[in-house]
């Protein structure tokens, strides 16, 4: 495994990490939660991350539980959760102070510890002022609750609004963003967000690297399979629109690049992602040990994406963003 810093903090991350996104409290409880995240840790994973959102905070409690059972000593390990969507009340979603911050000791005492290394916006709130999500995120840290913040699915103005903010009033700004990026989604990272990378030192950690199982080759032949997460009637609506003849016919297309690299289809497109430098980790999901095992492999599959084989990833897929003229 390698580790990468995350944007310019001295934070550092296994270049693939593994989300509870779906798995935990979905598909997995804390028994199997520990063999795969121990699986994770045997692979050199060191990052792992989850939302209070996710199964409506019974994803925190078991991975909790997990590490508490596991008796991993927690500073060989990286923590993040996000903050946003926390219950049903109106004071209880968004980025106002009050709920930034009894948001965030909900999440540690479901996490069952002290801190989190990394807490996010899970969404940009327009309806709170900047400053006052960027002053809350600033006395979460202040008070050790969390090291860095971060923000996910953030348009690149709404970053460099909240980090001129922290520069006028001298405090922390954002270190990270978590978008959505792999073969199929890219505009943000590789066009949008270009600015921040140099401006501000913004790392990612993103997520869906296979969109959501599309880039496993699984679902080719329009068949979902029942263990699938697409199986799932939460997530019947995503395959509705994730399965179109197009994006299977590139999907397809993809296959014999991944057959002359001797590699499963799911590897390359990990790697492909995790091969954008301005990506400081990959999020992986994954329900079985054998997901995990597999996806691992991704990190020997880097070296392998030669710039011959990038332009033949790109003829098939056609999906590269353009580039604004001021981004040149």
């Amino acid at each position: 495994m390698q580790y990468k810093n995350l944007g310019r903090s001295g934070l550092k991350v296994s270049q693939l990490s593994y989300g509870a996104w779906v798995s935990f409290g979905n598909q997995v409880d804390a028994k199997e939660a520990k063999s795969l995240l121990q699986c994770c840790r045997d692979h050199g994973v060191n990052f792992f991350d989850n939302a209070e959102v996710y199964a409506n905070g019974r994803a925190e409690e078991i991975m909790g539980q997990a590490i508490r059972e596991l008796g991993w000593k927690r500073s060989d390990i990286v923590v993040s959760t996000k903050i946003f969507w926390g219950g049903p009340g109106p004071n209880d979603k968004g980025l106002s102070r009050k709920h930034i911050i009894e948001g965030t000791k909900a999440s540690l005492k479901r996490l069952e510890m002290d801190y989190v290394d990394v807490i996010y916006c899970h969404r940009p709130d327009i309806s709170t002022p900047i400053e006052e999500t960027v002053r809350a995120m600033n006395y979460v840290i202040d008070h050790g609750w969390a090291f860095y913040w971060g923000t996910s699915e953030w348009s690149a103005q709404q970053i460099t609004e909240a980090w001129a903010v922290a520069e006028r009033l001298d405090l922390i700004g954002p270190i990270v963003e978590q978008p959505e990026y792999n073969l199929f989604s890219r505009h943000k990272v590789e066009s949008e967000y270009l600015p921040l990378y140099s401006n501000y030192g913004l790392g990612l950690t993103t997520w869906s690297p296979l969109a959501s199982g599309v880039l496993t080759g699984k679902y080719s032949k329009g068949v979902i399979p029942s263990d699938s997460r697409f199986a799932i009637e939460n997530y019947k609506n995503l395959a509705n629109r994730s399965l179109v003849d197009d994006v299977l016919r590139k999907v397809n297309g993809l296959k014999p690049i991944a057959d002359e690299l001797h590699v499963p289809l799911a590897q390359l497109a990990i790697a492909w992602c995790a091969s954008n430098p301005n990506v400081s980790s990959v999020i992986t999901g994954a329900t079985k040990e054998s997901q995990i095992q597999e996806n691992m492999k991704a990190i020997d599959v880097i070296p392998l994406l030669t710039p011959e084989i990038m332009e033949k990833i790109e003829a098939v897929v056609q999906t590269k963003p353009k580039r604004q003229e001021s981004y040149r």
